[in-house]
């Protein structure tokens, strides 16, 4: 197999993962498998709090992280919205309570993960809407919650980054004030990848970690019923986009054995023909969610991601006597 030669030895444990096998029968076992590995909503280091809801959107429970020291003076801290990765079909906020906390220590700003609804129970776009709820809660409230609303980033993880780069898409056409940044760590972007109507046949990718079947398993529960043949695809699917002007500077982080390589690798692309900066970064050697696990290429991703957050927020991180 080419991919067992291209894989950097320090992450050779993702040789010996189990394989899993993903349908509706078995997606509640493997969600309490998940689940299970990280802290509860009770013992989050975060603060909880719920936006409003309406007939159209219920509450949405948002996971608050501040810095544990501030400036005397108190002034508005920039802010990220976070969304949080699992095929769209899992996860929670406390899957990144650690990551988040620290990143609101080290940056000084405040972080806001979003719980949004889950599919299959909540096909597209409930999801994404929860997610927009999030970004007005953090607009809305900004003074209470000692947010500068001119600097806030929006952030996620695999399925999270795609939710990230559709939220960027609807806040441009809804003419939501734009957001200081994308960052987008290995996002999950194209509904086809996977399937039979996939384009990309990669023989290196997607061998580890996060397989085609998994993909197309998880897609199919956030897809639903919806078509994705009219003008709403994008915002499924943001590498359906027509075009990406309007966006914020953005950052892609995506290991080399990834699915999603290519899918990423032609957004980027998509950005910079769009006029849109971004720094594009692939890791050599390593599959989807690489930075869960140690090495010296997770070290080199968490640094950039770090680089790119402190540029677009523009934040003086105090170093320490």
């Amino acid at each position: 197999m080419y991919t067992d030669r291209l894989l950097d030895p320090s992450y050779e444990l993702f040789l010996t993962e189990p394989t899993r096998l993903w349908t509706r029968e078995t997606l509640a076992s493997i969600r309490d498998h998940i689940h299970n590995d990280y802290p509860s909503a009770d013992t989050t280091h975060g603060q909880q709090q719920w936006t409003e809801g309406d007939g159209a959107c219920p509450p949405v429970r948002l996971c608050i992280h501040r810095p544990r020291s501030r400036p005397t003076q108190n002034p508005p801290l920039p802010a990220i919205l976070y969304i949080h990765g699992g095929g769209f079909v899992l996860g929670c906020p406390e899957m990144a309570d650690g990551y988040l906390a620290g990143l609101a220590d080290d940056l000084k700003v405040v972080v806001v993960a979003v719980d949004y609804r889950l599919a299959p129970e909540h096909p597209f776009p409930a999801p994404l809407e929860d997610c927009y709820r999030a970004l007005t809660w953090m607009r809305l409230n900004s003074a209470s919650q000692g947010i500068d609303e001119h600097r806030i980033v929006i952030m996620g993880h695999s399925a999270g980054g795609g939710l990230a780069a559709a939220l960027a898409l609807l806040a441009r056409d809804r003419e939501q004030r734009k957001a200081a940044g994308l960052v987008m760590i290995y996002p999950m972007l194209d509904h086809r990848t996977g399937s039979a109507s996939s384009t990309m046949n990669n023989l290196t990718t997607g061998r580890l970690s996060w397989s085609r079947a998994a993909n197309h398993f998880c897609w199919q529960c956030m897809q639903g019923g919806y078509e994705a043949n009219d003008e709403r695809a994008y915002l499924l699917s943001p590498s359906l986009a027509p075009h990406l002007e309007g966006l914020p500077p953005s950052f892609i982080g995506v290991g080399a054995l990834d699915l999603f390589l290519e899918e990423n690798v032609e957004f980027g692309v998509k950005l910079s023909r769009s006029g849109v900066p971004v720094e594009m970064h692939v890791y050599p050697g390593v599959p989807h969610m690489f930075d869960q696990y140690p090495g010296a290429v997770t070290e080199q991703s968490k640094n950039d991601v770090r680089t790119a957050l402190e540029k677009m927020l523009h934040v003086a991180v105090a170093t320490e006597a």
